[in-house]
């Protein structure tokens, strides 16, 4: 049984519902979910959000954060996870915003991505993990990993 298998069981039995918020990786997670036959009593759906007028417009993310703070950072990740959670019917949400490169900046290097995890009735947890230069397609391989990784912690 794959990881995302194990993941989908855990929430069957924790009777969870998932959503995705997703810039970086363009519904690369929303993708991994459900690439398993059956995962539709689990999985209700992905937010793609790529620009910061889809942030703003899909999830209620504030336009003074973004101007504030700008779309790669956990202030960001975590309003992009609670507007998955208030607009699905899921009752635990991935969000994810990073550079996924190629490039980036001195304050904003390629390979950082913020997340977020909300989760009904608990505190949304946000962290921001450094994968460094590993190419674009190795940062979206490695957030989308980790995301799966934060749901099956928060499941299991």
């Amino acid at each position: 049984m794959s990881d995302v298998a194990a993941l989908l069981s855990l929430a069957r039995a924790a009777k969870a519902r998932i959503a995705t918020a997703e810039s970086c990786t363009g519904g690369m997670i929303s993708a991994a979910l459900t690439d398993v036959a059956g995962s539709s009593d689990v999985f209700d759906r992905g937010f793609v959000t790529y620009s910061n007028a889809a942030k703003q417009a899909m999830l209620g993310v504030s336009p003074e954060t973004l101007a504030r703070v700008g779309a790669v950072s956990e202030e960001v990740a975590r309003e992009m996870a609670e507007g998955a959670l208030a607009r699905s019917e899921a009752t635990l949400a991935v969000a994810v915003t990073g550079i996924a490169g190629p490039g980036g900046s001195e304050f904003k290097p390629e390979g950082r991505v913020c997340f977020g995890l909300a989760r009904s009735g608990q505190p949304t947890r946000v962290e921001t993990v450094e994968f460094g230069a590993l190419g674009r397609a190795g940062v979206r391989q490695a957030t989308v990993a980790h995301a799966l990784r934060l749901l099956a912690e928060a499941l299991g």
